[in-house]
């Protein structure tokens, strides 16, 4: 594993932690907004994180069919 990869997975873990404990303080002061704002944010960044894994793949087949054999 590279450090690049390494980087990556820290910051979407950091973010995911960061919601989660956004969440649960919500959970806690009984604040519906803050509860709903909290999903959405890790339903938007989850969702980010899929478009973008289903770009890379494509781009990926992509440049192997263009490749000469």
């Amino acid at each position: 594993m590279n450090l690049r990869s390494i980087i990556n997975k820290t910051i979407i873990l950091s973010f995911f932690g960061a919601a989660g404990y956004l969440l649960a303080r919500s959970f806690y002061y009984g604040s519906f907004l803050g509860i709903v704002l909290a999903i959405v944010a890790i339903i938007a960044w989850t969702y980010f994180l899929y478009q973008l894994n289903q770009m890379t793949a494509k781009q990926d087949a992509d440049t192997v069919e263009e490749s000469p054999s």
